[in-house]
């Protein structure tokens, strides 16, 4: 049985678009379409966190939202992992952190090395990694105010700025936009519709990395 994790944001979390907080059922969210779509030979877990950005602090939040100082701590509880799936940057997008694509998809660099120079894969050997762009912010009326000004320009260069990454370490990469939106009213977040077309298309490239 291959165990893959997935290390995300509300978008690996399943944040309800323009919602209150709620978060989709498990059989919606994208993860979970992946689960469905691999079958019982795959085990999927999802770690996922609100607001977590690739290794920012941000000021803003009360609670840690730094994801290279989770990452560790979850490669150590979640060992041994077969894959780990990395998709953050949307949060890197806030006005306050002043970033651009290609150093918010080098920010996640960062992350894919230190998994990669880990021990959380079987027999103590570094995992393999799967590294997905996040779907561009849409254009609109963010409901979060001016939280996201600029992000729709700046996510527009995640395509090309994560591959790049992907290629300079040698790692599988998928660009989530290439199969799901941010749509409005939210522009942030991927829709149950998105959500599925991406669980799809991860399971096919999954399949693809064990083939």
């Amino acid at each position: 049985m291959k165990r893959i994790l997935c290390f995300g944001d509300s978008n690996t979390w399943g944040f309800i678009p323009a919602g209150d907080g709620e978060r989709m059922a498990a059989e919606v969210r994208w993860p979970g379409v992946m689960q469905a779509e691999l079958g019982a030979d795959y085990t999927v877990i999802e770690e996922a966190q609100n607001g977590r950005t690739t290794l920012w602090d941000d000021p803003y939040e009360d609670v840690d939202k730094n994801g290279a100082r989770h990452l560790p701590i979850v490669l150590q509880s979640q060992a041994p992992v077969d894959l780990v799936i990395l998709m953050l940057g949307t949060n890197d997008l806030k006005s306050h952190f002043n970033q651009n694509a290609f150093s918010i998809a080098g920010s996640c660099g960062v992350l894919v090395d230190r998994i990669l120079a880990s021990d959380a894969g079987p027999g103590s050997f570094p995992p393999n990694v799967l590294l997905i762009a996040p779907a561009p912010v849409s254009e609109g009326l963010c409901p979060f105010g001016h939280l996201f000004d600029k992000a729709a320009e700046v996510s527009g260069g995640f395509k090309s700025a994560y591959a790049e990454v992907a290629a300079g370490r040698g790692v599988p990469f998928l660009n989530a936009g290439d199969f799901a939106s941010c749509p409005v009213p939210d522009t942030i977040h991927l829709d149950a519709e998105g959500c599925a077309r991406l669980g799809k298309a991860v399971a096919a490239k999954v399949k693809d990395i064990f083939s």
